[in-house]
């Protein structure tokens, strides 16, 4: 083990496991968000010596903090852009439950708890984790990016709105407007969703999946028109609401690196 972060502990953040595979260094951590400790992970160039811009990475809905996705796309952010990278897990999922929840669970739970409601949690959770990892000198406060599909989308709108200009980019898709007929009816908040994007002034990266059953084309289409960014880009894919073409990946990551290298 390396002292990456030694004497670098403020109150709000409690360290947990660190290791080091193929020159990344990855920590797990607890931070103090408004809906309790909010369980993340870090991930970092192991030769760090500087604050580094940071990524977000938000999970789907069937996902959480050590997806596969997230920990491929965590780690080619440290190693190929030199950026630091930080996921959490979302409401009802990851660490933040004792057991896993099916989707209909998932679903019942947030529309419980009010699908106004978990956004903003969502939006604080994320301001206190980036606020927490910039304070003890690892990212830069107002170099950020997000990424996040589906349901990382969804609670990705809420937190560009709210942190406004400290995100130089951010990548969105595989959700829209309207939900299909699979979806908790309790999940559809239109009006919310529209609002958050029309206050998204970063440039924006939109992915949209062109056969998707769970949130249909033409409302991923309406969401993107809604979003205030002055440069945003379109990209669609042939395929279903799960289907990730390669080449899509390798265009998000693209995006953010080349809107967080420091000359950007």
């Amino acid at each position: 083990m390396i002292g990456w972060l030694d004497g670098l502990v403020p109150a709000a953040v409690e360290w947990l496991d660190h290791r080091v595979i193929d020159g990344v260094a990855e920590r797990s951590f607890r931070v103090v968000g408004t809906s309790g400790a909010v369980p993340g992970a870090l991930w970092l160039p192991s030769c760090w010596s500087m604050p580094r811009p940071l990524v977000l990475l938000g999970h789907g809905g069937s996902g959480h903090k050590r997806s596969r996705r997230i920990v491929e796309l965590a780690r080619w952010f440290a190693t190929y852009a030199g950026l630091a990278a930080v996921a959490i897990d979302g409401p009802y999922r990851g660490d933040r439950v004792s057991a896993p929840l099916s989707a209909t669970q998932y679903q019942a739970r947030i529309a419980e708890t009010g699908i106004e409601v978990v956004p903003d949690r969502m939006a604080e959770d994320w301001r206190a984790t980036a606020d927490a990892i910039t304070a003890v000198g690892l990212a830069v406060p107002d170099r950020l990016a997000y990424v996040g599909m589906s349901m990382g989308t969804r609670f990705g709108l809420s937190v560009a709105a709210a942190m406004g200009d400290r995100f130089r980019c951010l990548v969105f898709g595989k959700f829209g407007l309207q939900q299909g007929a699979a979806m908790h009816e309790g999940m559809a908040a239109p009006e919310r969703v529209a609002g958050d994007a029309r206050r998204i002034t970063a440039p924006v990266l939109f992915h949209v999946q062109w056969h998707d059953e769970i949130f249909p084309r033409h409302g991923q289409l309406a969401l993107f028109d809604l979003l205030g960014s002055t440069d945003k880009q379109l990209a669609g894919y042939v395929g279903a609401h799960a289907k990730t073409d390669p080449g899509a990946i390798a265009l998000w990551r693209d995006f953010v690196a080349r809107h967080l290298a420091p000359t950007s």
